[in-house]
């Protein structure tokens, strides 16, 4: 089974890697298109390109040509038959390709681009007079902000306390929100300040990605902070034994989230 996912996996990442070449190829038919950056897995970090991997990227047109090839797609259905694809903001869609390739992707003029962050990509076509410094975002990129413990720990033990007054209401989704959700958000910024993290690149836009090959202690604790629907107490619990490993928790809150949680 090891085998037959690894063959897939090579067989996917080529056939990811080659949508993007005919991707470049058909925006330089185009006639009006400057750039092809690919970002993320199929950008510069290739190493994480595997069979769940999906096409991210920027097209980069001619100024004025933006709505033009956001109001007419065929730069991509010429390549393949697509499925479906809907705008999923005002820059860009979502789209399977029948093959079972997904793409995300943005268009962009170049005066655009110099003003958004993202992680720097890579270069799949352009035209020749455009800088290979195109694929690097003119603003820094938005690391995780390293917000103050106190701050965290707060906000944490609060969502639990909501949350838990909402499950005691009978509005249990709510509840699961804040402490599946809000809690669990301020807790991955907490043990990312003091949990030494595993050499595998962060996603500077979403920390919970990666969380399971980079904090390695943490991830073994997850599935207690995480129990689902029907489970919002067990949750709140296990995410305050958590807290109270690892910080000086106020008792008078400790307190209080346990006799909600009884």
């Amino acid at each position: 089974m090891c085998t037959t996912l690894a063959i897939y996996t090579i067989m996917k990442s080529q056939l990811l890697l080659q949508r993007l070449h005919d991707i470049g190829r058909s925006l330089d038919e185009s006639g009006h298109a400057l750039a092809l950056i690919g970002l993320g897995s199929v950008g510069l970090e290739q190493n994480r390109l595997d069979a769940f991997s999906d096409l991210d990227f920027f097209a980069i047109v001619e100024p004025g040509c933006k709505p033009d090839y956001l109001a007419n797609l065929e730069w991509l259905s010429a390549i393949s038959p697509i499925a479906y694809h809907f705008a999923n903001t005002e820059d860009g869609y979502k789209l399977l390709y029948a093959d079972g390739i997904f793409c995300e992707f943005a268009v962009f003029e170049p005066d655009e681009l110099q003003a958004i962050p993202f992680a720097a990509g890579r270069v799949v076509w352009k035209r020749p007079e455009v800088a290979e410094t195109i694929a690097e975002s003119a603003k820094t990129s938005p690391n995780w902000p390293r917000r103050d413990q106190a701050w965290l720990l707060g906000e944490a033990l609060t969502n639990l306390y909501v949350g838990m007054e909402r499950e005691r209401r009978g509005e249990r989704l709510s509840a699961m929100r804040f402490i599946q959700g809000y809690a669990v958000d301020r807790l991955l910024e907490l043990i990312d300040q003091f949990e030494e993290a595993q050499p595998v690149t962060p996603d500077e836009f979403a920390l919970e990605r990666r969380f399971e090959q980079r904090y390695l202690d943490a991830a073994r604790h997850a599935p207690l902070w995480l129990q689902g629907y029907e489970q919002n107490q067990a949750s709140a619990l296990a995410i305050l034994t958590y807290l109270e490993q690892h910080f000086q928790v106020n008792e008078a809150m400790a307190a209080a989230i346990r006799e909600l949680c009884v």
